[in-house]
């Protein structure tokens, strides 16, 4: 297992070999977001432009009307909150593109608290018109999301995480922007994305001892959400669950249901996420346990909603 930060910053720096117009932006945080793989291989192309978030994401609005493909870099509560204006204005509104690279999302910065960790990001980014929302489950997906991103032509937010995690089954489907499925299922639908999906996959091993057979998805790109197979699993069992590292208000599970719906698809709906609150303080795997997101806390809640 190797950090998701770190996959992400190796494969930045190898396609600034392959893009020479790729430029790269941090604001004092590099060595935590790991853009300083980018900025020790291409110095003329990287610029830390200090605690100056806004300023930031303006410059890279510049370089991107020039012909640039900018990537900018910090934690993902900063990179949301305090760079939103100008990734509404400069960036969706114009189709700028750039790449909004959010370190250290959800619970990852966990013991720095509430100021720190990310659990709106994903709801403020997917309500902006034109913006695409990738949020990688494994460090390949990781990797592919950057590879996929610095290939287009309007804005594009990966939400990333600091943490070791290990890798998924299949984590192939980036390109073709479809729900991957990692279990079939009569009983029930779990879909997760994120780091969350580990967890969906034992929680659905100790749901099949349980008797409850679960089908399992994880859905990097949460906007465009593509239904297909998830609508179609959905459809077969009527139930189902969504996990996330993110605020159940607006998040992850609220595109999955916005999206089924459109279908006139009638089922039940289990939110697992955090539940309209902040953050605490503590390590990772404790703050997990304390907002329900182990497999254990996920297989309970589902066990009730199943039966």
């Amino acid at each position: 297992m190797t950090a998701m930060r770190d996959a992400y910053g190796k494969k930045l720096a190898a396609l600034g070999e392959i893009n020479k117009k790729i430029v790269v932006l941090d604001a004092d945080l590099s060595g935590s977001t790991r853009s300083s793989y980018f900025g020790k291989a291409f110095p003329d192309r990287f610029f830390n432009v200090g605690v100056s978030e806004g300023n930031m994401a303006g410059t890279a609005a510049g370089f991107a009307a020039a012909g640039f493909m900018p990537v900018i870099n910090t934690f993902s509560i900063f990179i949301t909150l305090k760079c939103c204006d100008q990734i509404r204005h400069d960036f969706c509104y114009n189709k700028l593109p750039v790449v909004i690279s959010g370190a250290y999302g959800g619970f990852s910065d966990s013991y720095d608290g509430a100021s720190h960790q990310a659990i709106e990001d994903i709801a403020i980014m997917r309500a902006l018109p034109g913006m695409e929302v990738i949020v990688p489950a494994d460090n390949r997906q990781a990797e592919l999301a950057i590879e996929y991103a610095v290939k287009q032509d309007h804005p594009v937010f990966l939400r990333l995480s600091r943490n070791e995690v290990a890798d998924i089954p299949d984590s192939s489907a980036i390109d073709t922007k479809t729900p991957i499925k990692l279990k079939d299922g009569n009983m029930l639908t779990i879909a997760a994305t994120g780091l969350t999906t580990q967890a969906a996959i034992d929680a659905a091993a100790i749901l099949e001892k349980k008797g409850i057979s679960a089908e399992v998805f994880t859905i990097p790109f949460v906007k465009p959400l593509e239904g297909g197979a998830l609508e179609e699993s959905v459809k077969k069992t009527g139930k189902l669950v969504t996990i996330e590292e993110h605020s159940i208000v607006g998040g992850f599970g609220s595109a999955c249901v916005e999206k089924i719906t459109q279908s006139g698809i009638l089922f039940k709906w289990l939110p697992i996420g955090v539940n309209d609150t902040f953050g605490d303080t503590g390590s990772y795997k404790e703050l997990l346990n304390a907002y329900g997101l182990t497999s254990d806390s996920i297989a309970a809640k589902s066990v009730r909603f199943a039966v």
